[in-house]
C-alpha cells in the first residue's frame, strides 16, 4: 500500500469513518469533508496524520490542509476507496444546512452584514481620525485650537462618517437581495426610498426638530437613515417576490413588469408596515443592549468578557453585527467592541503561552502563527486549532477575557468603529481612551498567559518514537537548511498588478498561518496573471481554474491562488491560457480573471502568492515587497537557494 493509500485510510478513519462522511471535495490546497456528526471526529488523530497542515472547520465544512499537488493526490485515493465526492459548490450549499434552526438563521444573517462590514470598518476609522484632528492637544502641536478649524474641513469629514450610516438601508437591503437571490440594484432603489429625502429625516424625528407623517391616521412614517431590520426584512421579502413574478410572468413582459410590481408592492409594504413595526423592534433591542452594557460595576464587561469567544465557537456571534451597527448609529460609540476585544487579545495570549512552552514542533509551528492571527483579530485558528484542542487554554482565556471586559466595562471604553480589534482595533480608540484601551487588553493577555503557563498546558515532549512528527521536522528543515550543492538566489516579480500585503491579512487561515508556505498577497487591480519567470506549469486546477503551481527550474515551485473560496464559482469568470505540463516564458499570461463576477459572489479577491513549504530546493524564502507592485516589474519575494 502507498504512503498516499495509508494517509487516506487514516484521515477517513479519524473523521469517524466512512459512514460518517455525508460528501467531499477538494480546493487547490485543502481536503474538504462534510460529515454527519461532529463529534466522531478526532481532531488529534487528523493533525497527526502524515502531510496534514492544519485542519479546522470553516463554512459548515471539515477542512483538511494537506497543501498544493498533495490534496489532489489524497483526494483521488480517498475516492479510490468508495466514497463519492461531489463539487465544492455542493458542498457549500450543504454547509449552509448544518446547524440548527437558530444557527442556521444567524448564518444567513452574517451573510447579509458581512459584505457591508468594510465599509462599516472604513466609516469608524473615519470617525477615529476626526477625533484625533479635532483633539486640542492635537492641535496645539500645530499652533492651533478648535476654533481654528475650518468649517469646510469639518464638513468633508462629516461626509465621510455620516454617509454609510445615512444610507445604510440601501447597503442593507442591496445586500439581502443578493443572498436571497433577487437583483441587487432592485434592493438598493428599495434601501434608498427608505431614506428619501421627502420622508421625515428619522434624526430630525429623534431629537424633536421634525414630525413624522401620519399615514390613514394612525402610521407613523419616516425615513429610515441609520435603520437595519426595516431593510433587512425588505429585502428578504422583495427578493422572494421577485423571483416568485418572474417564474409567472411572460419572458416579453418580465422586464417591465417584474420590477414594477416588485418595487411598488415592497415600498409600500416597507413604509407602512415592515418599517414602523421592526424599527420598533430596533428600539426595543438598542435600549436593551444599552441596559446591559450600563449595569454598573463592570458586570456587563465580567459576563461578555468571558462568555463572547464561547458564543463564537457556537457559530451565531453574527448576530452581534446588528448590535454594534445599532450602538454605533444610535450612540456614535460602540462600548461592545472595547469588551469583545479583551476577550480575543486574552485567547491570543494562552495559545502564545503554549506555542512558546510546547517542545512539539508541529504544534508550536501552529500556536504561533494562530496567536499573531488573533492579536490581528482573527481568533478562530487560535481556537479551534490549539486553546480548544487542549481546553484549559481556552478557559484560561476566558478568565482573561472576563477580567479585561470588566476594566473596559468599569473605564466606559467605546471604540468610534466596529468589526477591528486587538491591535488593528487600536485605530477606534485614537482620543483619551487610547492609555486605556491598551492597558485593559495587557492586562486580559498577561492573565490568559500566566494562568495557561503554570495551570493550563501541560508540556509533553514529543516521544522519539512518533513517527507523525517526522514529517513536521522534515517539513521545517525543509526551509531552514541549506540544500547541498546549491547557493544563490531568485527574486520572484509579483505575477499580478495591485498591492502588495502581508499573507497574514487574507482572510483564510490556511493561508493566513502560513499553513501553505511563504510569500506575500496582492489585492488585484487588474484581472490577469503573467508568469513571473520562465519555467513549467506544474498543475492548473483545470475545473475551478482559479489557481495554477509553476516550477522554476532550480525545482522553486510557486502558487499563484486567485481570490478565497473561489473554487466556488466552478470556473465562472476564469479563462487558462495555459496547460499542466506547458513551458511558459516570464511575462506569458497564465490566468484572466473578472473582478466583478468575483466580488459579486461576495468573495475577497486578494491573491495568495507563496513558495510552498517543503521544497527541497528551498532553503529561506523572504517576502521583500508591500505596497503597489505592477507585474513583472517589483520583486515581492526572494528564495535563497
Amino acid at each position: 500500500m502507498s504512503e498516499n493509500q495509508q494517509i487516506a485510510k487514516a484521515v477517513i478513519e479519524a473523521v469517524g469513518g466512512k459512514d460518517n462522511i455525508a460528501s467531499f471535495a477538494h480546493c487547490a490546497t485543502r481536503l474538504r469533508i462534510m460529515v454527519l456528526d461532529k463529534d466522531k471526529i478526532n481532531q488529534q488523530q487528523v493533525e497527526q496524520i502524515d502531510k496534514v497542515k492544519g485542519a479546522f472547520f470553516n463554512s459548515g465544512q471539515y477542512q483538511i490542509i494537506f497543501g498544493t499537488g498533495t490534496v489532489n493526490r489524497i483526494f483521488e485515493e480517498v475516492e479510490k476507496l468508495g466514497i463519492e465526492s461531489t463539487s465544492t459548490d455542493e458542498l457549500k450549499k450543504q454547509g449552509k444546512k448544518q446547524g440548527n434552526p437558530f444557527q442556521r438563521a444567524i448564518r444567513t444573517f452574517g451573510d447579509v452584514f458581512v459584505p457591508i462590514i468594510p465599509v462599516l470598518v472604513a466609516t469608524g476609522l473615519f470617525m477615529g481620525l476626526r477625533g484625533l484632528l479635532t483633539q486640542e492637544l492635537v492641535l496645539s502641536w500645530f499652533g492651533a485650537a478648535p476654533e481654528d478649524i475650518s468649517s469646510n474641513f469639518l464638513l468633508f469629514t462629516q461626509v465621510l462618517t455620516d454617509t454609510a450610516f445615512a444610507f445604510l438601508p440601501a447597503l442593507v437591503a442591496w445586500s439581502a437581495f443578493r443572498v436571497f437571490g433577487g437583483s441587487p440594484v432592485l434592493g438598493i432603489v428599495l434601501g434608498l426610498m427608505l431614506v428619501n429625502p421627502a420622508l421625515p429625516n428619522a434624526y430630525s424625528v429623534a431629537d424633536g426638530s421634525a414630525e413624522a407623517l401620519t399615514m390613514f391616521g394612525f402610521i407613523p412614517v419616516v425615513g429610515y437613515q441609520g435603520s437595519v431590520l426595516p431593510a433587512f426584512f425588505v429585502g428578504l421579502i422583495g427578493a422572494k417576490l421577485e423571483k416568485f413574478l418572474r417564474k409567472r410572468i411572460p419572458e416579453a413582459l418580465d422586464l417591465i413588469l417584474t420590477p414594477f410590481i416588485t418595487l411598488l408592492i415592497m415600498i409600500t409594504l416597507g413604509l407602512f408596515a415592515i418599517g414602523p413595526i421592526f424599527h420598533s423592534l430596533e428600539e426595543w433591542v438598542l435600549h436593551g443592549t444599552v441596559a446591559v452594557l450600563e449595569l454598573p460595576f463592570g458586570i456587563a464587561g465580567l459576563v461578555i468578557g468571558f462568555f463572547h469567544q464561547i458564543i463564537v465557537v457556537s457559530g451565531v456571534h453574527h448576530i452581534f453585527n446588528f448590535l454594534e451597527i445599532q450602538l454605533l448609529e444610535q450612540k456614535g460609540s460602540n462600548p461592545f467592541n472595547a469588551i469583545i476585544t479583551t476577550a480575543m487579545a486574552a485567547q491570543a495570549a494562552a495559545c502564545l503561552a503554549v506555542g512558546m512552552k510546547t517542545k512539539n514542533m508541529k504544534l508550536r509551528a501552529l500556536a504561533l502563527p494562530s496567536s499573531l492571527s488573533a492579536f490581528l483579530g482573527i481568533t478562530e485558528p487560535a481556537i479551534f486549532g490549539v486553546n480548544l484542542r487542549y481546553v484549559k487554554p481556552f478557559i484560561m482565556g476566558l478568565i482573561g477575557g472576563a477580567v479585561g471586559g470588566f476594566l473596559a466595562s468599569l473605564f466606559q471604553l467605546a471604540g468610534t468603529g466596529m468589526s477591528i480589534t486587538v491591535i488593528p482595533g487600536t485605530l477606534l480608540y485614537l482620543n483619551s481612551q487610547l492609555p486605556l484601551y491598551i492597558l485593559t487588553n495587557v492586562v486580559a493577555m498577561i492573565i490568559a498567559f500566566v494562568l495557561t503557563w503554570f495551570f493550563g498546558y501541560k508540556n509533553e515532549a514529543v516521544p522519539a518514537d512518533n513517527a507523525s512528527a517526522k514529517p513536521a521536522e522534515a517539513e521545517v528543515k525543509a526551509v531552514t537548511q541549506p540544500s547541498e550543492g546549491r547557493s544563490g538566489k531568485l527574486e520572484i516579480p509579483s505575477p499580478i498588478t495591485g498591492k502588495a500585503v502581508p499573507l497574514s491579512e487574507v482572510p483564510d487561515p490556511a493561508f493566513a498561518e502560513k499553513h501553505m508556505g511563504e510569500g506575500i498577497a496582492v489585492e488585484p487591480t487588474e484581472g490577469k496573471a503573467f508568469a513571473p519567470f520562465d519555467g513549467t506549469v506544474a498543475h492548473v486546477m483545470d475545473k475551478s481554474k482559479h489557481a495554477v503551481i509553476l516550477e522554476h527550474e532550480s525545482g522553486v515551485q510557486l502558487l499563484i491562488h486567485i481570490g478565497i473560496n473561489t473554487v466556488g464559482l466552478k470556473g465562472n469568470g476564469f479563462t487558462t491560457h495555459v496547460s499542466t505540463g506547458d513551458k511558459v516564458t516570464k511575462g506569458q499570461l497564465l490566468i484572466e480573471f473578472d473582478m466583478d463576477l468575483i466580488r459579486q459572489a461576495g468573495l475577497p479577491l486578494v491573491t495568495p502568492v507563496l513558495i510552498p513549504s517543503g521544497l527541497d530546493a528551498v532553503r529561506e524564502v523572504v517576502p521583500s515587497r508591500e505596497g503597489e507592485v505592477t507585474a513583472n516589474e517589483q520583486t515581492v519575494i526572494t528564495v535563497q537557494l
